[in-house]
Protein backbone atom coordinates (compact mmCIF):
# COMPACT_ATOMS: atom_id res chain seq x y z
CA UNK A 1 0.00 0.00 0.00
CA UNK A 2 1.20 3.65 -0.48
CA UNK A 3 2.65 5.33 1.95
CA UNK A 4 1.01 8.53 2.81
CA UNK A 5 0.81 11.18 5.43
CA UNK A 6 -2.66 10.94 7.40
CA UNK A 7 -5.32 10.75 5.23
CA UNK A 8 -7.65 13.94 5.11
CA UNK A 9 -11.62 14.10 4.16
CA UNK A 10 -11.67 14.17 0.52
CA UNK A 11 -14.99 15.76 -1.85
CA UNK A 12 -14.30 13.03 -4.36
CA UNK A 13 -13.57 9.56 -4.16
CA UNK A 14 -13.07 6.95 -7.14
CA UNK A 15 -12.93 3.24 -6.73
CA UNK A 16 -11.95 1.09 -9.63
CA UNK A 17 -8.80 -0.21 -10.80
CA UNK A 18 -6.01 1.63 -12.87
CA UNK A 19 -5.72 0.29 -16.69
CA UNK A 20 -2.25 -0.70 -18.03
CA UNK A 21 -3.69 0.24 -22.17
CA UNK A 22 -0.85 -2.17 -24.35
CA UNK A 23 -0.54 -0.30 -27.46
CA UNK A 24 2.54 -0.58 -30.31
CA UNK A 25 4.10 2.17 -28.47
CA UNK A 26 4.45 1.00 -25.25
CA UNK A 27 1.54 0.93 -22.79
CA UNK A 28 -0.54 3.95 -21.62
CA UNK A 29 -1.90 4.88 -18.24
CA UNK A 30 -6.00 4.65 -18.41
CA UNK A 31 -8.81 3.43 -16.73
CA UNK A 32 -11.98 5.95 -15.19
CA UNK A 33 -10.45 6.00 -11.95
CA UNK A 34 -7.29 7.84 -13.68
CA UNK A 35 -9.37 10.41 -15.57
CA UNK A 36 -11.78 11.04 -13.10
CA UNK A 37 -9.74 11.82 -10.39
CA UNK A 38 -7.44 14.55 -12.85
CA UNK A 39 -10.90 16.00 -13.77
CA UNK A 40 -12.24 16.13 -10.38
CA UNK A 41 -9.20 17.91 -9.54
CA UNK A 42 -9.10 20.38 -12.27
CA UNK A 43 -12.76 21.19 -11.03
CA UNK A 44 -11.20 21.80 -7.59
CA UNK A 45 -12.14 19.20 -5.77
CA UNK A 46 -10.02 17.36 -3.20
CA UNK A 47 -9.73 13.94 -4.80
CA UNK A 48 -9.31 10.50 -3.64
CA UNK A 49 -8.22 6.94 -4.93
CA UNK A 50 -8.78 3.37 -3.96
CA UNK A 51 -7.22 0.98 -6.28
CA UNK A 52 -5.12 -2.12 -7.18
CA UNK A 53 -2.19 -2.39 -8.68
CA UNK A 54 1.42 -3.66 -9.01
CA UNK A 55 3.65 -0.84 -7.94
CA UNK A 56 6.70 -2.66 -10.05
CA UNK A 57 4.45 -2.35 -13.44
CA UNK A 58 2.90 0.80 -13.40
CA UNK A 59 3.85 4.21 -13.37
CA UNK A 60 1.63 6.74 -11.44
CA UNK A 61 3.52 9.96 -12.48
CA UNK A 62 0.41 11.67 -14.09
CA UNK A 63 -1.53 11.58 -10.61
CA UNK A 64 1.01 12.88 -8.51
CA UNK A 65 -0.47 14.84 -5.61
CA UNK A 66 -3.55 12.88 -5.87
CA UNK A 67 -3.18 10.35 -2.40
CA UNK A 68 -3.72 6.72 -3.61
CA UNK A 69 -4.16 3.80 -1.37
CA UNK A 70 -3.52 0.82 -3.29
CA UNK A 71 -4.38 -2.71 -2.77
CA UNK A 72 -1.49 -4.82 -3.30
CA UNK A 73 -1.31 -7.10 -6.47
CA UNK A 74 0.61 -9.43 -8.50
CA UNK A 75 -0.92 -7.88 -11.41
CA UNK A 76 -1.97 -4.95 -13.21
CA UNK A 77 -5.24 -4.53 -14.96
CA UNK A 78 -4.17 -5.19 -18.49
CA UNK A 79 -6.36 -4.63 -21.52
CA UNK A 80 -5.21 -4.49 -25.41
CA UNK A 81 -6.80 -3.97 -28.68
CA UNK A 82 -6.83 -6.75 -31.31
CA UNK A 83 -8.47 -5.94 -35.22
CA UNK A 84 -10.14 -8.73 -36.40
CA UNK A 85 -12.19 -9.73 -39.03
CA UNK A 86 -15.43 -9.03 -37.04
CA UNK A 87 -14.32 -5.32 -36.09
CA UNK A 88 -12.16 -4.92 -33.04
CA UNK A 89 -11.77 -7.19 -29.99
CA UNK A 90 -10.85 -5.47 -26.36
CA UNK A 91 -8.26 -8.15 -24.54
CA UNK A 92 -7.98 -8.33 -20.76
CA UNK A 93 -4.78 -9.68 -20.06
CA UNK A 94 -4.28 -9.28 -16.88
CA UNK A 95 -6.25 -8.36 -13.46
CA UNK A 96 -5.41 -6.97 -10.12
CA UNK A 97 -6.61 -7.92 -7.08
CA UNK A 98 -10.39 -7.57 -6.25
CA UNK A 99 -11.34 -4.44 -3.94
CA UNK A 100 -13.34 -4.92 -0.64
CA UNK A 101 -15.25 -1.52 0.57
CA UNK A 102 -13.79 -2.36 4.05
CA UNK A 103 -10.85 -1.44 2.67
CA UNK A 104 -11.56 2.30 2.25
CA UNK A 105 -10.18 4.03 4.27
CA UNK A 106 -12.76 5.59 7.61
CA UNK A 107 -12.00 9.19 6.73
CA UNK A 108 -12.93 8.52 2.80
CA UNK A 109 -16.25 6.82 3.55
CA UNK A 110 -17.68 10.29 3.61
CA UNK A 111 -16.37 11.92 0.67
CA UNK A 112 -19.20 14.21 -0.89
CA UNK A 113 -19.48 11.98 -3.82
CA UNK A 114 -18.33 8.36 -4.04
CA UNK A 115 -17.96 7.21 -7.78
CA UNK A 116 -17.64 3.56 -7.99
CA UNK A 117 -15.59 3.26 -11.58
CA UNK A 118 -14.96 -0.76 -12.22
CA UNK A 119 -13.15 -1.69 -15.88
CA UNK A 120 -12.99 -5.38 -14.73
CA UNK A 121 -15.91 -6.98 -11.99
CA UNK A 122 -13.65 -5.79 -9.40
CA UNK A 123 -15.89 -4.28 -6.73
CA UNK A 124 -19.47 -5.19 -5.72
CA UNK A 125 -22.27 -2.53 -7.21
CA UNK A 126 -23.59 -1.38 -3.35
CA UNK A 127 -22.11 0.10 -0.76
CA UNK A 128 -22.73 -1.33 2.31
CA UNK A 129 -23.87 0.62 5.77
CA UNK A 130 -21.06 3.38 7.12
CA UNK A 131 -21.08 5.41 3.73
CA UNK A 132 -22.23 8.40 3.53
CA UNK A 133 -21.92 10.65 0.40
CA UNK A 134 -24.11 13.10 -0.50
CA UNK A 135 -23.74 11.91 -3.89
CA UNK A 136 -23.53 8.10 -5.23
CA UNK A 137 -22.09 8.08 -9.08
CA UNK A 138 -21.95 4.52 -10.89
CA UNK A 139 -20.21 3.97 -14.16
CA UNK A 140 -20.83 0.44 -14.77
CA UNK A 141 -19.16 -0.51 -17.51
CA UNK A 142 -17.18 -2.90 -15.67
CA UNK A 143 -20.19 -4.75 -14.03
CA UNK A 144 -20.97 -5.10 -17.73
CA UNK A 145 -17.88 -7.14 -18.79
CA UNK A 146 -17.30 -10.23 -19.30
CA UNK A 147 -14.35 -12.49 -20.91
CA UNK A 148 -13.23 -15.53 -22.07
CA UNK A 149 -10.34 -17.82 -21.62
CA UNK A 150 -8.50 -16.25 -23.82
CA UNK A 151 -9.51 -12.87 -22.12
CA UNK A 152 -11.53 -11.46 -25.05
CA UNK A 153 -14.50 -9.06 -23.40
CA UNK A 154 -18.05 -9.55 -24.09
CA UNK A 155 -21.16 -7.94 -22.90
CA UNK A 156 -22.68 -9.71 -20.04
CA UNK A 157 -25.34 -9.70 -17.84
CA UNK A 158 -25.31 -7.47 -14.79
CA UNK A 159 -27.29 -9.49 -11.87
CA UNK A 160 -27.43 -7.08 -9.60
CA UNK A 161 -28.27 -3.51 -11.93
CA UNK A 162 -32.02 -2.78 -10.75
CA UNK A 163 -31.08 -2.77 -7.07
CA UNK A 164 -27.59 -1.06 -7.62
CA UNK A 165 -29.34 1.82 -10.00
CA UNK A 166 -32.21 2.03 -7.76
CA UNK A 167 -29.79 3.18 -4.73
CA UNK A 168 -27.63 5.47 -6.70
CA UNK A 169 -27.63 8.95 -7.24
CA UNK A 170 -26.83 8.77 -10.91
CA UNK A 171 -25.05 6.55 -13.77
CA UNK A 172 -23.50 7.08 -16.89
CA UNK A 173 -22.79 4.75 -19.92
CA UNK A 174 -21.65 4.87 -23.10
CA UNK A 175 -23.15 2.99 -25.83
CA UNK A 176 -20.26 1.05 -26.76
CA UNK A 177 -20.79 -0.25 -22.95
CA UNK A 178 -24.30 -1.64 -23.57
CA UNK A 179 -23.12 -2.53 -27.37
CA UNK A 180 -25.79 -0.21 -29.05
CA UNK A 181 -28.70 -2.34 -27.38
CA UNK A 182 -31.79 -0.32 -27.17
CA UNK A 183 -33.81 -2.81 -24.90
CA UNK A 184 -31.05 -2.94 -22.86
CA UNK A 185 -30.68 1.00 -22.70
CA UNK A 186 -34.37 1.43 -21.53
CA UNK A 187 -34.09 -0.98 -18.98
CA UNK A 188 -31.13 0.59 -17.24
CA UNK A 189 -33.00 4.08 -17.76
CA UNK A 190 -35.94 2.71 -16.05
CA UNK A 191 -33.88 1.47 -13.14
CA UNK A 192 -32.35 4.65 -12.77
CA UNK A 193 -32.98 8.03 -11.01
CA UNK A 194 -30.78 9.80 -13.55
CA UNK A 195 -28.72 7.71 -16.33
CA UNK A 196 -26.67 9.96 -18.71
CA UNK A 197 -25.63 8.05 -21.93
CA UNK A 198 -22.69 8.78 -23.62
CA UNK A 199 -22.81 8.76 -27.77
CA UNK A 200 -19.37 9.62 -28.77
CA UNK A 201 -19.08 12.70 -31.52
CA UNK A 202 -23.24 12.64 -31.29
CA UNK A 203 -23.10 14.00 -27.46
CA UNK A 204 -25.21 12.32 -24.55
CA UNK A 205 -28.62 10.91 -23.98
CA UNK A 206 -29.98 11.70 -20.51
CA UNK A 207 -33.06 10.20 -19.12
CA UNK A 208 -34.72 11.35 -15.95
CA UNK A 209 -38.20 11.24 -14.33
CA UNK A 210 -39.32 9.27 -17.83
CA UNK A 211 -38.17 12.51 -19.72
CA UNK A 212 -35.35 12.02 -22.64
CA UNK A 213 -33.28 14.93 -23.61
CA UNK A 214 -30.67 14.92 -26.47
CA UNK A 215 -27.26 17.22 -25.79
CA UNK A 216 -25.10 17.88 -28.98
CA UNK A 217 -21.83 17.84 -28.94
CA UNK A 218 -19.57 20.92 -30.52
CA UNK A 219 -18.37 19.67 -33.85
CA UNK A 220 -14.31 18.78 -33.34
CA UNK A 221 -11.21 18.01 -34.80
CA UNK A 222 -11.02 14.50 -33.24
CA UNK A 223 -7.34 13.23 -32.55
CA UNK A 224 -8.22 10.66 -29.79
CA UNK A 225 -11.53 10.11 -27.95
CA UNK A 226 -9.70 7.72 -24.68
CA UNK A 227 -11.27 8.83 -21.72
CA UNK A 228 -14.06 11.32 -23.16
CA UNK A 229 -16.31 9.26 -21.49
CA UNK A 230 -14.50 9.41 -18.39
CA UNK A 231 -14.16 12.99 -18.28
CA UNK A 232 -18.08 13.23 -19.26
CA UNK A 233 -18.87 11.05 -16.03
CA UNK A 234 -16.75 13.02 -13.34
CA UNK A 235 -17.73 16.33 -15.30
CA UNK A 236 -21.49 15.34 -14.54
CA UNK A 237 -21.57 14.00 -10.85
CA UNK A 238 -19.86 17.21 -9.88
CA UNK A 239 -22.08 19.36 -11.69
CA UNK A 240 -25.50 17.67 -10.81
CA UNK A 241 -24.29 17.83 -7.42
CA UNK A 242 -23.58 21.60 -7.52
CA UNK A 243 -26.52 22.75 -9.37
CA UNK A 244 -29.16 19.79 -8.70
CA UNK A 245 -30.24 19.99 -12.37
CA UNK A 246 -29.46 16.88 -14.43
CA UNK A 247 -29.98 18.88 -17.94
CA UNK A 248 -27.15 21.11 -17.26
CA UNK A 249 -25.08 18.72 -15.78
CA UNK A 250 -25.49 16.71 -18.83
CA UNK A 251 -24.86 20.24 -21.10
CA UNK A 252 -21.62 21.21 -18.75
CA UNK A 253 -20.42 17.37 -19.30
CA UNK A 254 -20.82 17.23 -23.24
CA UNK A 255 -19.12 20.56 -23.33
CA UNK A 256 -15.87 19.04 -21.66
CA UNK A 257 -15.94 15.85 -23.33
CA UNK A 258 -15.86 17.37 -26.45
CA UNK A 259 -12.96 19.58 -25.50
CA UNK A 260 -11.18 16.52 -24.37
CA UNK A 261 -10.99 14.28 -27.89
CA UNK A 262 -8.53 17.37 -29.04
CA UNK A 263 -5.72 16.15 -27.01
CA UNK A 264 -4.01 12.62 -26.23
CA UNK A 265 -4.81 10.03 -23.29
CA UNK A 266 -4.30 12.17 -20.13
CA UNK A 267 -3.27 15.62 -21.51
CA UNK A 268 -7.08 15.28 -22.30
CA UNK A 269 -8.01 16.65 -18.39
CA UNK A 270 -9.86 19.94 -19.11
CA UNK A 271 -7.99 23.06 -18.93
CA UNK A 272 -8.96 26.42 -16.68
CA UNK A 273 -10.24 28.13 -19.77
CA UNK A 274 -11.72 25.35 -20.87
CA UNK A 275 -14.11 24.51 -17.59
CA UNK A 276 -14.96 28.22 -17.63
CA UNK A 277 -16.57 28.42 -21.22
CA UNK A 278 -18.30 25.14 -20.14
CA UNK A 279 -19.53 26.64 -16.91
CA UNK A 280 -20.74 29.84 -19.09
CA UNK A 281 -21.62 28.49 -22.45
CA UNK A 282 -25.25 27.38 -23.26
CA UNK A 283 -25.55 24.52 -26.31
Amino acid sequence: MFKQTPLKKVDYLVIGHFAKDLTPDGYHLGGTAAYAALTARALGLRVGILSSFNEKELSLEALAGIPIVNIPAEETTTFSNLETNAGRAQILHQRAAQIDFAQVPEVWRRATIIHLAPIAQEMKSQLPAGFSPALLGLTPQGWLRGWDDEGRISLREWSEMEASLKRASAAVLSVEDVQDDEELIEEISLASRVLALTEGDEGARLYWNRDLRRFSAPVKEVLDTTGAGDIFAAAFFIRLHSTRDPWEAARFATCLASQSVTRRGLTSIPTEDEIQTCQMEVL
